[in-house]
């Protein structure tokens, strides 16, 4: 027994949507990186989404302004043309990006003049941290790279 497809063509967008994902907007820079807008413990920032990037970071000029809780961190950061950075870790933070939110989020800190730096010389605006795999992966993320939308799971 054949099962009959349905003809009607439905889009990602509606399809995700229908499946529980908010579908937030990412901005395309210069540098043909995109920009997302999240908020750490109550204070908004702008980050970068990275899927390349296997933490979540936050620079450390960010402690004071997102509330975080700095631990020394063993763990060497590379990455974005500069290896084995001295990092901290910040444990227990409330994330949000856009309606999705996640406790209990673990942010990796360093150093990230070198990145801000890369961006200003190409006139685009400095960052507050990186949104890596980690947070994607939780939040079952799909990227609709023609659009410049990220859809997460609720």
């Amino acid at each position: 027994m054949t099962k009959k497809i349905d003809q009607k063509a439905i889009s990602l967008k509606d399809l995700l949507l229908e499946k529980g994902y908010i579908k937030v907007k990412l901005k395309l820079t210069k540098t043909n990186h995109f920009e997302i807008k999240a908020t750490i413990n109550g204070v908004k920032g702008l980050f970068i989404l990275d899927t390349g990037a296997s933490n979540s970071c936050v620079g450390f000029e960010g402690i004071e302004t997102f509330k975080l809780n700095a631990k020394d961190s063993d763990v060497k950061a590379a990455g974005a043309g500069a290896t084995d950075m001295l990092t901290q870790v910040s444990k227990k933070n409330k994330l949000k990006i856009g309606k999705w939110k996640k406790d209990k989020v673990a942010l990796v800190l360093f150093n990230l003049t070198h990145v801000n730096t890369a961006l200003l010389h190409h006139n685009s605006k400095p960052v507050d941290g990186i949104i890596g795999a980690d947070i994607l992966k939780k939040a079952k993320a799909v990227i609709d790279y023609d659009k410049n939308d990220v859809y997460l799971k609720l």
